[in-house]
């Protein structure tokens, strides 16, 4: 396992984060132990969470991640070990029906609501801190979860971002939270965080969490420029594009999983020429004699911009091969068939 500094922070992160968002739906209490025991003990130490997780969220089961995580890190033998761990959780933003979260949550990233989710978050972490603080979506009208078109009429009101930073600035101050970053992220919200916090002497942003995989290669050009020259560094989630780069949508029908339960939460992958590209990059897989997960995962790793690699999995045999994983180096042959089908099928899943 190697490690790679999170922007211009401290911090060093595992290449590999182990991601949550499954646990206290898919996930029982014992099975997200099982996984965090397991992903420690091969290297990782980094592990991402957030406030609105398990998913799909509801009010049934709002914080019941950061529970389970919570009632690890209070065991012993990990609490004695937590200054070793970087926990990254997360504070929802506007534009989604979640008031059953906080009473005025349509003002989401408002003072009172950041500073009530980070204590209601570590309370449910069972910790004196969050090492990584991430703003789920920014609280403004942008096209997300794989739309594609910026819409001015959908504008509304929103918390400027000066005034979010100067509420991070007091948590980071008051040693509740030690950096900040952001998720789900266009390129002009990187500059303008970045741009306000230099004038105004604010928190930099350390990274961005968005979504990047051999069908969603979006983030490339713009925003690869923008994170470069601000070192703002990517942590890569939905590597597996929902587990279609596993290949196991293309070999047949399967059950149990995200897709099959929850139909209407991977819109983003069931556009026209998924499938097609899926199956030729599972076939360059076969090829050099490594499985479609090993290639899309050892693809995602390989990028400059990424510091780390944010996987999940529902089973122990999901998660050991996942991690697995660092092991391979693709080549630059391998690279070049990579990009023809990238040229062929151009972001499928944006």
């Amino acid at each position: 396992m190697e490690y790679k500094r999170l922007g211009t922070s401290e911090l060093l992160v595992s290449e590999i984060c182990l991601g949550t968002m499954t646990y206290g739906q898919q996930n029982t209490i014992a099975e997200a132990h099982e996984q965090l025991d397991y992903a420690i003990a091969q290297g990782i130490n980094f592990i991402d969470t957030a406030e609105m997780y398990p998913v799909p969220p509801n009010a049934a089961t709002q914080g019941r991640t950061e529970q389970y995580i919570g009632e690890w890190l209070a065991q012993p033998p990990v609490k004695q070990k937590r200054d070793q761990l970087i926990i990254a959780t997360k504070i929802i933003g506007t534009g989604r029906n979640y008031k059953w979260l906080r009473d005025d949550s349509i003002a989401a990233l408002s003072r009172k609501n950041i500073l009530q989710a980070v204590d209601d978050s570590l309370k449910r972490l069972q910790t004196d801190y969050i090492d990584l603080y991430q703003i789920h979506w920014p609280d403004r009208n942008v096209p997300m979860f794989g739309q594609v078109g910026f819409e001015p009429m959908q504008e509304r009101e929103m918390v400027s971002i000066a005034e979010q930073l100067k509420t991070f600035a007091e948590l980071i101050q008051a040693g509740k939270i030690r950096h900040l970053g952001v998720s789900n992220e266009t390129t002009w919200g990187v500059c303008e965080f970045s741009h306000t916090a230099k004038q105004l002497g604010l928190p930099k942003l350390v990274s961005i969490q968005n979504a990047y995989s051999l069908l969603n290669r979006t983030f490339d050009s713009h925003l690869a420029e923008a994170c470069y020259r601000e070192q703002v560094s990517l942590l890569a989630y939905s590597p597996l594009a929902f587990g279609h780069l596993s290949g196991k949508y293309v070999q047949g029908s399967v059950s149990n999983t995200r897709i099959t339960l929850f139909p209407n939460f991977g819109q983003r992958y069931s556009k026209v020429n998924v499938k097609a590209a899926t199956t030729e990059y599972a076939a360059i897989a076969q090829k050099y004699d490594l499985s479609p997960t090993q290639l899309a995962l050892a693809f995602v790793r390989s990028r400059w911009f990424v510091a780390s690699t944010i996987i999940g999995a529902t089973t122990m045999e999901q998660l050991k091969e996942n991690i697995d994983s660092v092991n391979i180096q693709l080549s630059a042959e391998i690279l070049a068939e990579i990009d023809q089908i990238h040229a062929r099928y151009f972001n499928p899943a944006p």
